[in-house]
């Protein structure tokens, strides 16, 4: 996908949606909106880290083309309403940078399983990079994700003892 083709909800080019409103209905189903985009915006880019420092300039908080910028303050109120849901982790004591979560890590691991078993690939040796950037998993969900959210489903799966992680950069899966 490329990031063009993001579709951005209709909230999004309606001014107020920028603006917190106070009517706590009305605010309570704009906060449940601003998280789901920044959910499916996440999970459309492959991405989940999010630095705080960066907000302000990004295309999911500042629409340019209606000229409307979300403020600080609700940003972090989104974020930390993302928190209490558990679709974030902070990824430090500051709060200056966090990971959204739009699959858990368990997740991540099921999905990564069932295509090795769907595809008769048990008992094979993979480099992680292949595994997770490589053109044998590219119509996969799972390709393209961030590293640390794909070592962290690998781990599962060796807890679990469906892998084995080889080195630094190896796994053989298991049945």
């Amino acid at each position: 996908m490329s990031p063009a083709s993001f579709e951005w909800p209709w909230q999004y080019n309606f001014p107020p949606f920028f603006t917190i409103q106070p009517n706590s209905d009305t605010k309570a189903k704009q906060i449940d909106a601003w998280c789901q985009l920044v959910i499916n915006y996440h999970k459309h880019h492959s991405k989940s880290t999010l630095r705080v420092a960066d907000v302000q300039s990004s295309p999911l908080f500042y629409n340019k083309t209606i000229d409307r910028k979300l403020s600080h303050e609700a940003v972090i109120e989104i974020l930390n309403t993302l928190h209490k849901k558990g679709n974030l982790e902070w990824t430090d004591k500051a709060k200056t940078t966090c990971t959204i979560i739009w699959k858990t890590v368990d997740q991540w691991a099921d999905l990564i399983y069932a295509w090795i078993f769907q595809n008769g690939m048990v008992n094979t040796v993979f480099t992680i990079f292949e595994l997770c950037h490589g053109e044998e998993s590219a119509n996969q969900e799972f390709h393209g994700i961030e590293d640390e959210i794909f070592l962290k489903a690998l781990r599962v799966l060796e807890n679990r003892r469906k892998a084995e992680l080889i080195g630094n950069d190896g796994i053989k899966f298991f049945m």
